[in-house]
């Protein structure tokens, strides 16, 4: 991620989910943390088995299933087999075969996202993507944590850390953040308690970055939009840097913002249109 410091001593992605960006940073220590704890116990099986292990055991699931792009009874039976077990390479390659890839529960925690027929698979690029994840979990100094977000200790977190967030988007509904997952939702609540954590961080010195969304579907984050005025603002799409810029409700496009205490390039001001 390039709008990151260029020095980085502690790493915190407080939202790690497909842990993206923390697997990729350069920094002293790396710390992942996530509500989801299946993701938490996947990585920490990562980090601790071999990589032939694990490619292997993956690759023998795959055989015992039959999967394929278009086997959607094999598909079936592995996730109701791992309904049942909760096997950590179980949830792994059922996610390789569902629609989009996405991983998502029941309020039961059942996983229950369709089959992506014709289009999801287990393939040579998700290999060499996995076999270059397990390698870095392993050779990258890296914390696991399954906290909510409010309980990770930044006690002696100073100037030279960084706390990156990715949290659930307060104007948009995914099946991380509705509140029917068996997971925590994200409300009007959430979305504060970030906003005066990050404060609280700011006026100790550690820098932060927020990704977020200013509008979407005609929806505006009007509370992130009003705090965001304390800090930089960088527009992810290079067209809405204009500070002349007007969002109208009845536009429906999705402004992606990442929010900074520190520069990384041009800012500017909001201005509202309704």
């Amino acid at each position: 991620m390039s709008d990151l410091p260029s020095e980085i001593n502690r790493f915190v992605d407080l939202f790690a989910g497909g842990l993206n960006v923390g697997i990729n940073v350069k920094a002293q220590k790396i710390y992942a943390n996530d509500q989801i704890n299946y993701l938490i116990e996947m990585y920490e099986l990562f980090k601790q088995q071999s990589v032939d292990e694990t490619v292997t055991a993956i690759e023998n699931i795959i055989e015992k299933y039959n999967l394929s792009k278009e086997n959607v009874k094999g598909y079936n039976a592995l996730r109701n087999d791992y309904n049942s077990s909760k096997g950590v390479l179980e949830l792994f390659v059922i996610t390789c075969y569902s629609f989009n890839h996405q991983i998502r529960f029941n309020n039961s925690h059942q996983f229950n996202t369709p089959f992506g027929k014709g289009r999801s698979s287990y393939n040579s690029s998700i290999k060499k993507n996995l076999v270059d994840f397990c390698v870095a979990l392993q050779e990258k100094s890296i914390v696991l944590s399954n906290d909510d977000f409010m309980r990770f200790d930044f006690t002696e977190f100073g100037v030279n850390d960084v706390v990156y967030c990715d949290p659930p988007y307060l104007i948009t509904t995914g099946s991380y953040n509705d509140g029917k997952r068996g997971f925590k939702d994200w409300s009007v609540k959430e979305e504060n308690e970030l906003l005066e954590l990050l404060d609280a961080l700011n006026d100790r010195g550690v820098k932060f970055a927020l990704s977020n969304v200013f509008q979407h579907k005609g929806l505006t984050n009007d509370i992130l939009i009003e705090w965001s005025k304390k800090y930089r603002v960088t527009y992810i799409n290079k067209s809405y840097s204009n500070c002349n810029y007007q969002f109208k409700e009845k536009e429906s496009k999705t402004v992606e913002v990442l929010i900074t205490n520190y520069k990384v390039g041009e800012s500017c001001q909001l201005r509202l249109e309704t």
